[in-house]
């Protein structure tokens, strides 16, 4: 394991010099839960929340997430992406909405942190549009599913890591 790239030899915080790395495929995916009552589930699984086509809005706030990340995480490079996907599972046993996110770019530097952001954006949204029905929701188990290409390859999280 390497040190914090993210500093400098003084300590300070700098955003990474990805000038010489090459510009290959990326791509990175990542996973979270929201955990939530039964009848929050059953109105988001009919589309008939309040506010509408739950799902629908928090799939669309995903992928704006990913596009906004390196305006919201102060060290992250602004990439060019080529594509982001977010796609949700309703899981009746646990009464949770389980989110994948995908984002692929061709370019120096991964893609990590707008999958993460997109699930985190798209979860945050599934909360925002249910509140009025179920405050006691919860985000959780966010995280890296799996990353290819650039210097580090593939990397998969191990079965304990994927819960």
């Amino acid at each position: 394991m390497t040190g914090l790239t993210h500093f400098d030899a003084h300590g300070q915080a700098h955003m990474v010099d990805v000038a010489g790395k090459a510009a290959t495929r990326r791509v990175a995916v990542a996973g979270g839960r929201i955990a939530m009552l039964p009848a929050t589930l059953a109105l988001v699984r009919a589309g008939s929340a309040a506010k509408g086509d739950v799902l629908g809005v928090a799939r669309i706030a995903g992928i704006q997430g990913a596009k906004k990340t390196s305006e919201l995480v102060p060290l992250c490079h602004p990439l060019a992406l080529t594509r982001v996907a977010v796609d949700f599972t309703l899981d009746e046993a646990a009464s949770a909405v389980l989110c994948t996110a995908t984002a692929e770019t061709i370019g120096p530097t991964g893609v990590e942190m707008e999958a993460l952001t997109a699930v985190q954006v798209a979860l945050l949204t599934i909360y925002d549009m249910c509140k009025a029905v179920d405050r006691g929701m919860t985000i959780g188990d966010v995280r890296l599913l799996e990353k290819r290409g650039g210097k580090s390859g593939e990397w998969k999280a191990s079965p304990r890591e994927t819960g």
